[in-house]
């Protein structure tokens, strides 16, 4: 075969760990999480991290961190690549799936990256300037800004200055190539949007206020939750009084099918930039055609090698 890797990409609640977890099982492998919120430990229902689809398929980057450690996508990078030589070695098929296009573009189109150290005297230096300033000279450094987050926290806007600022005046470690099959899972948007608020309902339902609460006692800020992904976000400002229960529902699915909207935009963008994905239709049967495709890959580098 001439793919090393299988990658399961797709929006939120559109079954892609269903997916991966089914092929994994076909080919002999093992999932990657490509997600920026399941590698922290008790975050479970808001992340959606489902574990119960991998049955008795061993995983990766799942339940790595405590709340409120730093994770970015030069550490899924890296972790990621080193996984993948991890389940190669055992003679497995590394199967990555997730929805961060973030993370799934770094590994697929090899982003550059360096480990950048702290620097005090940058540190102190961006300690005197406003927001805007920052902003300003993060953009300056780096253009082609990927994660736009950072321009809401003033530590992790102060961070990504730092890192640019490395990287302007630092060569990266070359990365390992790979060769991806990546597989997409696609919806009708009205199907989609009702698989969206069916999942939310059903993450209210097993406890999601409740697993916020428990977090914000075992010490994470509801500043800091904000930061974890819309379902944290909403819930947060519920317990505290800014949004009553209707509101939280309403609110969040709104919010949750507007990121449904910007995950596609970015695939859409991979694609444009060279990154082939073959898209399912997760109405039908997205496992069989999945199949199918990696047997007719296998059939036809075989001819190719008897030719």
């Amino acid at each position: 075969m001439n793919y090393d890797t299988i990658v399961v990409l797709g929006p939120t609640a559109s079954g892609k760990t269903r997916l991966g977890a089914g092929i994994a099982r076909e080919v002999g492998g093992e999932i990657i999480s490509a997600d920026s919120r399941q590698v922290y430990r008790g975050m479970d229902i808001g992340t959606g991290k489902d574990l119960e689809e991998y049955g008795e398929v061993p995983y990766h980057l799942i339940d790595i961190l405590n709340p409120g450690e730093e994770f970015n996508v030069f550490r899924f990078q890296r972790l990621c690549f080193a996984a993948m030589d991890e389940v190669r070695g055992r003679g497995r098929v590394p199967v990555i799936v997730g929805g961060t296009g973030l993370y799934l573009d770094a590994v697929l189109r090899g982003y550059r990256m360096v480990e950048a150290p702290e620097d005090p005297v940058l540190r102190a230096e961006l300690a005197l300037l406003s927001p805007e300033e920052l902003t300003s000279r993060l953009l300056s450094l780096n253009p082609r800004l990927h994660n736009t987050t950072d321009l809401l926290d003033r530590g992790r806007l102060v961070r990504a200055i730092e890192i640019a600022a490395y990287e302007r005046d630092h060569d990266p470690e070359p990365l390992p190539e790979i060769h991806p099959m990546v597989f997409g899972v696609r919806w009708e948007r009205s199907a989609l949007r009702r698989r969206i608020t069916a999942r939310l309902t059903a993450r209210l339902d097993a406890g999601l206020i409740q697993e916020v609460e428990r977090l914000h006692r075992e010490g994470v800020p509801y500043e800091t939750l904000e930061f974890y992904g819309l379902e944290y976000r909403f819930v947060s400002r519920h317990l505290t009084g800014e949004l009553n229960r209707n509101d939280l529902f309403q609110k969040l699915n709104s919010a949750i099918h507007d990121f449904a909207k910007r995950q596609e935009t970015w695939f859409r963008r991979m694609e444009r930039q060279g990154v082939a994905i073959h898209w399912l239709d997760g109405s039908g049967a997205p496992l069989e055609e999945a199949l199918a495709l990696l047997r007719h890959q296998g059939t036809a580098e075989r001819e190719k090698e008897l030719s």
